[in-house]
């Protein structure tokens, strides 16, 4: 099989034919931008989605369902909300040949869905905090190029909405979520940037939003993931009300939080290499396979061993696979690394005398191992991979921002981090100057500790001027 294409030099053509080759997704559905997920991409969603609920649940959120279809005099009930999602919409006509008296929208969101019903759920302050989530189908009529999970037109989605008492305790809640998302990213070794996105470009209905960015290299970042505070603007339009101690009715106020399988784009598009995918084995649906090395002369007992190998692993929680086949090493380790297995265990007629195994990693990194700490060996081998994914996409990261200095020009060709007074004007500057878009400012700037104080990059002024991220989103 020909190699893929250089991830560098041609990154659309690689992404595309690793998920063709690794089979996790099957994009040939005769609808565009609608793929389906093959038993090998069901499996890695759904050991993202179960990473989601670990580190979702804690923070008190209960899992609902909501219907797909929202009628449209619900949905036009927040103008601001609907501005941005018009065009995108499915609406439904018909029921069979009868023309419908409401049309209805294939959820794009659930806002319009969730909140004539929390209207019913929340009477008294006693009702919050409200904190619901689901992971279902959303359906946007994406227009410009479709790519698998980086942009497609029916989209797995976590969804959480909350609605509390006053804004500090919704603030709160925003900040409780930005923790979690940061522990589900380091479970997936994806360091990113976290922006508030400028007011022109928040969600839509939201007082303020804030994205998760990860430079992906040139000019491009991807939206991985997203929180937003509402305050009282979804409740009013809604009607969502409560009743307070002294028994006056109050507004709540609410906030959401989003990831998609966007995220699983990210991971794909951060760790993969020449070789296909490289999965964190957090989300890997096959953490680790088992190669007997049969050699001229197969050694007595040697699958048999390799089998057993498989079941103490197995046996341990761990998912591992064996791999007796007639093919050849080389083309085993090829298939494998294809899929992004994150260790291969080796075992020929040597390790089976010395009752050792040889591990290699999916960045080459080989080891021995005592058979005798086969499942405490593994483990430790599985974690220092992890990290080895979390440093060397740090470095990536970090490689890919440019820090502007005052009077140079912008890199229209990198991420760029420029001083931004707060001014539309100067942020629209971005644009005309160098055909880049401000995502926003940035929320966490430990990565520029000791640097000197940012002026806007357009007007020279130092006052309330923040560091923000200049780049062409994907």
């Amino acid at each position: 099989m020909s190699e893929l294409p250089a991830k560098e030099q041609a990154f659309f053509e690689w992404y595309n034919e690793v998920l063709e080759r690794s089979g996790i997704t099957d994009k040939r559905y005769p609808i565009k931008g609608m793929n389906v997920w093959t038993p090998f991409g069901q499996k890695t969603s759904s050991l993202l989605d179960r990473l989601i609920r670990s580190r979702i649940e804690p923070l008190l959120y209960e899992e609902v369902n909501f219907p797909t279809l929202i009628p449209e005099t619900e949905f036009r009930k927040e103008g601001d909300h609907i501005k941005g999602f018009d065009e995108q919409v499915y609406w439904v006509t018909h029921g069979g040949r009868t023309e419908l008296d409401v049309k209805l929208a294939l959820r794009p969101t659930s806002e319009t869905a969730m909140y004539p019903m929390f209207a019913l759920w929340v009477r008294s302050h006693k009702d919050l905090p409200l904190r619901v989530y689901q992971i279902v189908s959303v359906f946007r009529y994406e227009t410009k190029t479709t790519r698998p999970f980086i942009r497609v037109r029916e989209i797995h989605f976590f969804e959480g909405h909350t609605a509390h008492l006053d804004g500090p305790r919704a603030e709160e809640q925003v900040r409780a979520d930005i923790g979690s998302f940061d522990e589900i990213s380091r479970a997936l070794c994806l360091p990113h940037l976290r922006v508030r996105r400028p007011d022109w470009d928040k969600f839509p209905g939201a007082h303020y939003s804030i994205a998760f960015d990860l430079p992906l290299g040139g000019s491009k970042t991807l939206q991985i993931g997203t929180v937003h505070y509402y305050r009282d603007n979804f409740a009013r339009a809604y009607g969502i009300g409560y009743e307070d101690a002294q028994g006056n009715r109050q507004l709540p106020h609410q906030t959401t939080y989003g990831i998609s399988e966007r995220i699983l784009g990210a991971v794909i598009a951060l760790h993969g290499d020449e070789k296909g995918l490289v999965l964190p084995t957090i989300i890997a649906p096959i953490q680790v396979v088992v190669i007997p090395i049969m050699g001229k002369e197969p050694a007595e007992g040697l699958v048999e061993h390799a089998q057993g190998l498989v079941q103490a692993l197995t046996d341990a929680g761990l998912r591992a696979r064996l791999d007796a086949s007639d093919e050849r090493p080389g083309a085993k380790y090829y298939a494998w690394e294809l899929k992004g297995v994150a260790l291969r265990i080796e075992v020929g007629r040597k390790e089976l005398q010395a009752r050792t195994v040889t591990l290699v990693n999916r960045l080459g990194v080989r080891s021995t191992l005592d058979v005798d700490e086969l499942v405490s060996g593994v483990r430790s081998a599985l974690a220092d991979f992890d990290q080895a994914l979390w440093t060397r996409g740090l470095n990536a990261l970090m490689s890919r921002l440019h820090r502007v200095a005052p009077g140079e020009k912008l890199d229209p060709e990198k991420v760029n981090v420029i001083g931004w007074c707060g001014q539309e004007k100067c942020g629209k500057d971005v644009e005309n100057t160098a055909g880049l878009s401000l995502l926003g400012t940035l929320e966490d700037a430990t990565h520029f500790d000791g640097l000197p104080s940012p002026v806007c990059h357009f007007c020279g002024n130092s006052s309330g001027a923040v560091w923000a991220l200049a780049a062409r989103p994907l």
